[in-house]
């Protein structure tokens, strides 16, 4: 219990019943959004466990709706988010799903932006308003949306990390934790790594233009 915070035990504040159904779901859209970073064309949002038995009645459809269009989770708005995507003008459709071994509360979003980059995330909401990414395009992550994050797709090949820790470090960008996953040796390999400040976009660049970096995107945390 000494481990708790009071937004753990409380949950957010927020607009609907549910702090796993409706809260949590609004921040996995929040953080979709930050993925994607770009405006949204078509979202396919497939619902597992009890997600899908239950979103309509707890408004995880809504909430998740309003998530992509950058509401929070005490924005009253949410209730209106279906009607509000035609402004932004994207399509969504919601389906159910069995994704096996996974959180109760896990949904897989298919996300086409304005210039037809494709992106899926999977995505679960693990009580009380918090969430984690646990798939982004078929690569296996772990993001939380509490950090500046940089998720980079790149070779793996040696000393790749070790210039990215040490671009990081010439900027004086302190790592506040980093994983690195891989499915295979030598092959595509992804890493999460989450900084306690902002990188600018010139030291992006300078990450971007690292040999063996297929692409690099930086996430913002959550709010």
């Amino acid at each position: 219990m000494n481990n708790l915070s009071a937004f753990d035990i409380i949950g957010p504040v927020m607009i609907g019943p549910s702090s796993s159904h409706t809260a949590g779901a609004c921040r996995i859209g929040n953080l979709a959004k930050e993925i994607v970073d770009n405006k949204l064309k078509d979202v396919k949002i497939y619902f597992h466990g009890s997600f899908k038995e239950t979103y309509r009645g707890h408004g995880t459809d809504k909430a998740i709706i309003g998530g992509l269009l950058g509401l929070k989770t005490d924005d009253s708005r949410i209730k209106n988010s279906f009607k509000l995507t035609e402004k932004e003008g994207f399509s969504f459709e919601f389906f159910p799903v069995d994704l096996d071994d996974v959180h109760p509360n896990t949904m897989k979003l298919e996300i086409t932006d304005q210039e037809d980059i494709k992106t899926t995330i999977v995505a679960s909401s693990i009580g009380g308003g918090n969430i984690i990414v646990t798939e982004l395009n078929g690569a296996e992550v772990k993001l939380k949306g509490e950090y500046y994050t940089l998720i980079t797709f790149h070779n793996d090949q040696p000393g790749l990390i070790a210039k990215i820790s040490e671009i990081l470090q010439i900027y004086n960008l302190n790592i506040a934790e980093m994983e690195v996953l891989r499915k295979e040796k030598g092959r595509q390999a992804t890493a999460i790594i989450n900084l306690d400040q902002k990188v600018e976009k010139n030291i992006l660049q300078l990450l971007r233009d690292i040999p063996g970096i297929q692409s690099l995107k930086l996430v913002k945390p959550l709010v």
